[in-house]
């Protein structure tokens, strides 16, 4: 039978439930086993596409289009397990189906209640996340911290998986927080209150991860197991690694989690391998080189706004045996700053990634401008590559009020535009062009050259495109359209002339890299800016 573990946190949210859960499947992969991953997120929203990148971080796409939490990003970096909109719930989605059918009549005149018509929703979701035969296990990842009103149905449905299929069948994992006093002192009473809550739920939490800044000693480990009635091999020290995330998997099984997974479920399998994880990690640890990537971007005070794109550089560092220094530029700081060289200088690379609306495009197009004059390596996601469109329009071609209507609608020359289909949509939720599409690449190009291919397929998520009514006047101006849609109706990706590394892509390349493979663009990309780097050094 089917085996589900479910991933609760308790003390506070953003401790990191959903690397450890991934790290999990990533061990329990490295055994041979068929997991899927599924991320339960209690808001009321329908999904996360509506929400601020200030709120809630990036918008994670999958293949099939769902906007989704940054969450199913680590499982995808950490996993090798497919994603789709059926491994992301949310309480707007349960409640949006429930009362569907109440207003269809289909419960027959009963009284709609949580318990049980929301909760056999719940249920009905995570058993159609795992419905492949193929699957061993499956992780549930609970958000929010247990205490909160928001998360009690999914706890409660979580309850219930071990009255439908017996607790041999069903583990609760639960990340906590060990926090630290002034005066330097690791305190368990939180973690003894959490797991209470816990209790008090119907849940006995079978593994404790506990989070805290360094390794845990024996003796709190032994305290946290006697106040909690877990036992203790089953404490497991969840302490802040020192160069990366990914080493987490490795830490984790350094003290037996799969293991002790495997034995409360009475699965066999092969022992993990972790050689290519392990190799991966060192090449991290051990690189020498070094590069500063300049970000120019409009939520750059929330790291997880752009988290797959700072994931990506790392991942092309890898590629190149190289550390990237990130530097974080907001673009409005860039637009008020009349010495905004000053603010870019010491960058090997810039990217400009993807966003919505006018606050801090003034501050990237500057940002692009400086790159392109000065030939520093320049990628553009999504926005980025419209802002180079626009740039290129206004400083090459000279039509000064070049603009999107996004931005503008009273600009003489829209270079970048809404589609046909898009003018009259009103609904923002799930209404833009999403997921994954297939682009032919232009072929002497040099993203033709980079994906050594004729036709590729990456996820889009964007409203506005490049204007086909001045697309033949920016080619005739020296722009290069690298990529375009396979019947070649809208431009997929533009290249600057007589640049070392210029490059715009229009959709999100950045969802499919992974740190074992690293997407061929930021390799690229990170390649570029170390010559550069090299070459300001001599």
């Amino acid at each position: 039978m089917k085996k589900y573990v479910f991933v609760t946190g308790g003390v506070c949210s953003s401790l990191g439930k959903g690397v450890a859960a991934t790290s999990l499947g990533n061990l329990l992969e490295s055994r041979g086993l068929q997991i899927r991953m599924v991320k339960i997120d209690p808001y009321i929203n329908v999904d996360a596409g509506t929400m601020s990148p200030f709120q809630h971080g990036e918008v994670y796409v999958t293949d099939d289009g769902a906007e989704t939490d940054l969450d199913l990003g680590n499982y995808a970096r950490f996993t090798n397990a497919p994603l789709s909109k059926v491994n992301s719930i949310t309480t707007g989605q349960v409640y949006q189906e429930v009362i569907k059918r109440e207003r269809e009549g289909r419960y027959l005149g009963r009284t709609v209640q949580v318990i049980p018509h929301i909760t056999d929703e719940i249920k009905r979701r995570i058993y159609l996340a795992s419905e492949d035969p193929e699957v061993d296990v499956t992780i549930i990842e609970i958000g929010g911290t247990v205490g909160d009103i928001e998360s009690v149905p999914y706890l409660e449905a979580a309850r219930q998986f071990i009255h439908d299929l017996g607790k041999e069948h069903v583990l609760f994992v639960h990340l906590t927080l060990i926090p630290l006093t002034v005066g330097g002192e690791l305190k368990t009473k939180p973690t003894q209150h959490s797991v209470k809550e816990l209790l008090e739920i119907g849940i006995q939490p079978d593994i404790l991860l506990c989070r805290a800044p360094y390794a845990l000693e024996d003796e709190m480990i032994r305290k946290i197991s006697l106040f909690t009635n877990v036992e203790k091999r089953a404490v497991i020290s969840a302490y802040d690694v020192k160069t990366t995330i990914y080493e987490l998997p490795i830490v984790f099984h350094q003290q037996h989690l799969d293991e002790i997974v495997l034995e409360k479920f009475a699965i066999e399998c092969k022992d993990a391998d972790l050689r290519c994880w392990t190799r991966m990690v060192e090449t991290i640890k051990k690189a020498k080189r070094t590069v500063t990537i300049g970000v120019v971007g409009k939520y750059i005070e929330l790291h997880d706004s752009y988290k797959s794109v700072y994931e990506a550089l790392v991942h092309g560092g890898i590629a190149n045996q190289t550390k990237v220094v990130l530097r974080k530029i907001d673009s409005e700081e860039i637009e008020t700053n009349e010495k905004a060289a000053e603010l870019l200088a010491g960058i090997d690379g810039l990217l400009v990634p993807g966003g919505f609306g006018e606050r801090g495009i003034a501050g990237m197009v500057k940002a692009v401008k400086w790159a392109r004059e000065n030939k520093i390596p320049c990628f553009g996601i999504c926005l980025g590559m419209q802002v180079m469109v626009i740039e290129y329009s206004r400083s090459v071609l000279g039509h000064d009020d070049a603009n999107s209507t996004e931005f503008s609608h009273q600009t003489t020359y829209p270079v970048i535009s809404l589609l046909e289909e898009q003018i009259d949509v009103k609904a923002y939720g799930g209404t833009m062009r999403l997921g994954r599409s297939a682009s032919k690449l232009c072929s002497g190009t040099m993203i033709s050259n980079i994906y050594d291919t004729e036709l590729i397929y990456e996820r889009h998520r964007h409203r506005y495109e490049v204007n086909n009514t001045h697309r033949k006047e920016l080619e005739e101006g020296g722009l290069i359209i690298a990529a375009t849609t396979p019947e070649d109706e809208l431009v997929e990706s533009v290249q600057w002339p007589d640049h070392p590394w210029g490059i715009g892509v229009q959709y999100h390349p950045e969802f499919k890299s992974t740190p074992i493979l690293p997407h061929p663009l930021f390799s690229s990309f990170i390649g570029a800016s170390l010559k550069h780097a090299e070459v300001e050094k001599k």
